[in-house]
């Protein structure tokens, strides 16, 4: 009952009227324009039901409340992964999103599994830009964060670093976030020049 009532709130509170013609099957057309109409309706349902379902699934992550994300973030990965095959980019922002709210709810292991998902596919995809492999190490950078392995995360931050500054420039708005995950760890470490040098840099 907890479980139908996360869902209920996180997501399909939200979407009910758009699972049903989206999951429905489609009409029999008597011409090649209706079904042609029809595909293109089906189509703007489906991105209409993944974008609602992503933004609810970032509005609870900022809100800080992971564990209701989840279910929303789910739906999102599912409808996305039946509209676009399991190896679209399209799916890692989504991969990312959820490793983070499961990390956030404590549950490292589900975390793990979205983590891995992610790196499947940009590892599929060798015209994967810049700019998602970055996030993708920004998403292990923080899970390591969390871990506690920091070794591990300043590699990942400064490999985000470097993805986020081929893409967008060196002084990018884009760049900042790597520096200011690095510096924070070499705050708890106690090494302040380090430390400061990043912050000041952010």
């Amino acid at each position: 009952v907890s479980h139908q009532k996360t869902d209920w709130v996180s997501i399909h509170s939200q979407i009910c009227h758009l699972l049903s013609p989206v999951l429905r099957p489609q009409p029999c057309f008597h011409s090649e324009k209706d079904r042609k109409q029809g595909k293109e309706q089906l189509l703007r349902k489906q991105e209409s039901l993944i974008a609602v379902a992503l933004s609810r699934a970032q509005g609870f992550v900022w809100a800080g409340q992971p564990l209701e994300a989840i279910p929303a973030a789910l739906q999102a990965l599912r409808s996305s992964s039946r509209l676009l095959g399991p190896a679209s980019l399209q799916l890692l922002p989504i991969c990312l999103l959820l490793a983070e709210a499961s990390t956030g709810a404590g549950r490292p292991r589900q975390a793990a599994k979205y983590l891995s998902q992610a790196q499947w596919i940009v590892l599929q995809s060798p015209d994967c830009s810049a700019a998602l492999q970055s996030k993708l190490h920004r998403g292990l950078g923080l899970f390591s964060i969390a871990e506690g392995n920091l070794d591990q995360a300043l590699y990942h931050l400064a490999n985000d670093v470097y993805l986020a500054t081929a893409e967008f420039g060196l002084n990018s708005v884009e760049v900042s976030g790597g520096y200011f995950h690095m510096a924070n760890i070499f705050f708890h470490q106690n090494k302040m020049d380090a430390a400061n040098s990043l912050y000041t840099e952010v």
